[in-house]
């Protein structure tokens, strides 16, 4: 017997491996202007990112601010000055939506998940990356429904992002949705807000030490399919 008839599924670090995405990209950008950018400055970047991401969660900054601030602080870092921001962000936004990489192969763990379940990618991306990246890697043929935030007009965590998601399915109680993510701060605080059981992706077993809870911890993706029937 099904627990749960839909689900949610993020998509960088979930479904898609966005680490090996972002170093395809900001390699492949700066070699545009001809220069090396190695692995400990691409770690600075990456951490640099998420600072501006969970701003945008927490409501701090706009998402414009995210795009162009990453590289902008990222250039400061470097002491970049030749380089036209902008410009830099359209190239890497496109290289980045340009190349996916599956994680736990889940494209054919949502395939069998397919018969059984309702599925909808949940995502805070940009709108062309992210489409880019769910065609090229079937998702978006596969899924129910694909919800980005910079269409629905605000990011996870928030209530009205999800209150637009459950739109599409009324008819389902929220107990029996269930959401799958790698974000605490995102994907499970969203979760917890809006009320919906919560799935936290955490295949390198960091320790939660925030006050978001969690309904179930997995390691591997495909670990999911134990929680779904019973």
């Amino acid at each position: 017997m099904k627990k749960f008839d839909v689900l949610l599924w993020d998509v960088d670090d979930t479904l898609l491996d966005f680490g090996m995405s972002q170093d395809y990209a900001l390699r492949y950008s700066f070699e545009k202007y001809g220069i090396h950018i190695d692995a400990q400055m691409i770690q600075k970047y990456s951490l640099i990112n998420q600072s501006y991401w969970e701003r945008l969660e927490r409501g701090e900054i706009t998402k414009k601010e995210v795009l162009l601030g990453r590289f902008t602080s990222l250039f400061e870092i470097m002491n970049i000055t030749e380089i036209d921001v902008n410009e830099f962000k359209e190239i890497y936004q496109e290289a980045l939506g340009s190349v996916f990489f599956y994680r736990d192969e889940s494209f054919q763990l949502c395939k069998e998940l397919s018969d059984d379940f309702k599925q909808y990618v949940v995502t805070n991306g940009v709108t062309a990356t992210q489409q880019n990246k769910l065609s090229l890697s079937g998702f978006d043929k596969l899924m129910d429904g694909i919800f980005i935030s910079e269409q629905i007009g605000s990011p996870k965590p928030a209530v009205s992002f999800f209150q637009k998601c459950l739109e599409a399915f009324p008819q389902v109680k929220k107990d029996r949705i269930l959401i799958i993510g790698d974000s605490l701060t995102s994907d499970m605080k969203g979760g917890n807000n809006i009320g919906i059981t919560c799935c936290w992706y955490n295949p390198s077993k960091k320790e939660n030490l925030t006050s978001v809870h969690t309904d179930f911890e997995i390691t591997n993706l495909w670990q999911v399919k134990e929680l779904l029937y019973g």
